[in-house]
């Protein structure tokens, strides 16, 4: 059995937490372990982790190695799959199946199970038991993980259960996010599960299925991987619920309850939290009630004499909501697009192949950055047409090339590297080097780069 984990997600529900440039699924919302590193480590629960695989864009690629490489230091490159484009569900799914099979020797009819990332778990052991059930137990057909509601949600999909079988229910019909009203309608009738977008089927099955409802998709997943991946653009961009499972009639469904959510909205983060007894204690309340507040950056804030709230902090930008208004943080981030501010894509805090960087000064003529990079990491040969950097320790040990200069700099040891010089940025130790970077000059923004050469072919 194997597991493949989509991982190439872009949504702005959680602004401003979560931007375009280090979305949801990176993100450390109710533990040490960000969204994806606890997808990983449940599946650790289910099977080996080299069988599992995970699926992500070229923007997401770097993230997704270094965050499992965090956790599972064996990680093979290989385990990571890059789409040529961002599409859907779809299309990444046949991108991994194929993948498994021609690349890495995997059985057709050896079953899969895909996954979101961003999901959160609450009751782990009746998760991974429903899991290896539906592995073991769904054969041929197409399975789906269906959630017992508690709840009439608008926010979800449903699932109308039919005949049952030993151990799953057959798969009468899917449902879009209903109204309240007939959302009511479903859980009375207890013919229904919450849609968990969790699928498990062989490539076998997967190839058979396309063949008969995805004539858009079929022509082009027949063909051999190498093709297949030139010819992915010519793919539409499809959820494979429209372009399999919907139309089917070889769907079951494993039907659990574990604690699930989408962590779809801030109200769902607070539920969870504290439902947990997570909340912060940097987060003060006085004479307050039914408040719940967020800071990634470990702020304190004080809430007082307030009712019905949500403040969620984010370095460079501070959301404040009412409770059950989490839908409308849609308007806030359109605003935001209509008037070109920059925050809604980006953040003070950047992540890049080979660590990150955090925004601590920006000014006119001056930025101030605090840079990690990670263990045995080397940033791009470079240079710079308008600004002058220098480099001061805190942390660790770099390699540095300035100029015809090549330096080991330990804590509190610097150097200056002045507009036009080729110079590169490097940690040959064995923890994470922290540097500070102060930059003048009449234009500071991330394009004036020249990249002579990079280990991670951005030069290219």
């Amino acid at each position: 059995m194997y597991s493949v984990i989509l991982c190439g997600g872009s949504g702005t529900r959680l602004w401003p937490l979560s931007r375009k440039t280090f979305p949801k699924q990176f993100l450390k919302l109710y533990s040490d372990k960000s969204l994806l590193q606890e997808t990983f480590s449940r599946m650790q629960k289910v099977m080996p982790a080299q069988n599992i695989y995970l699926v992500t864009n070229y923007d997401g690629y770097f993230n997704v190695f270094n965050q499992i490489k965090e956790i599972y230091p064996a990680l093979r490159k290989e385990q990571v799959i890059m789409e040529p484009m961002s599409l859907n569900t779809a299309p990444a799914i046949a991108l991994a199946l194929k993948y498994l099979v021609e690349k890495e020797g995997v059985k057709k009819e050896e079953p899969v199970i895909i996954l979101p990332s961003d999901h959160y778990i609450g009751k782990m052991e009746a998760y991974a038991d429903l899991v290896k059930k539906a592995l073991e137990n769904t054969g041929d057909n197409i399975g789906t993980i269906g959630i017992t509601p508690t709840a009439p949600e608008s926010g979800y999909g449903y699932i109308r259960k039919g005949e049952q079988g030993s151990p799953y229910f057959k798969v009468l019909e899917f449902k879009e996010k209903p109204d309240r009203a007939t959302a009511e309608k479903y859980i009375a009738s207890g013919e229904y599960v919450w849609n968990s977008g969790m699928y498990v089927f062989s490539e076998k099955t997967f190839s058979e299925e396309l063949g008969k409802h995805a004539p858009e998709i079929f022509p082009v997943y027949s063909e051999k991987y190498d093709d297949f991946v030139k010819d992915f653009g010519k793919i539409p961009s499809i959820a494979v619920d429209v372009a399999i499972s919907e139309k089917s009639d070889r769907v079951v469904v494993f039907e659990g309850d574990f604690g699930w959510s989408d962590i779809g909205s801030f109200d769902a983060l607070a539920d969870i939290i504290n439902g947990n007894g997570n909340q912060q204690k940097r987060h003060i309340q006085i004479d307050s009630k039914n408040v719940f507040m967020h800071s990634s950056s470990g702020k304190l804030i004080t809430a007082l004499g307030v009712e019905d709230l949500i403040v969620v902090e984010n370095n460079d930008a501070i959301l404040i909501q009412k409770r059950g208004r989490s839908e409308d943080v849609k308007k806030a981030v359109n605003y935001l697009k209509e008037n070109d501010y920059k925050e809604v894509d980006h953040s003070v805090m950047g992540h890049r192949p080979w660590g990150k960087y955090e925004v601590l000064v920006d000014d006119k003529n001056h930025k101030v950055k605090k840079i990690t990079v990670y263990p045995g990491a080397t940033l791009s040969l470079q240079s710079h047409n308008r600004r002058a950097e220098h480099w001061v320790v805190v942390k660790g040990m770099a390699g540095a090339i300035n100029g015809d200069q090549e330096l080991i700099l330990r804590e509190n040891e610097s150097t200056y590297v002045p507009i036009g010089a080729k110079h590169r940025l490097s940690n040959p130790g064995k923890e994470e080097l922290e540097i500070i970077e102060v930059q003048t000059g009449d234009y500071l923004e991330e394009d004036d780069i020249v990249r002579y050469d990079d280990v991670y072919g951005r030069n290219k």
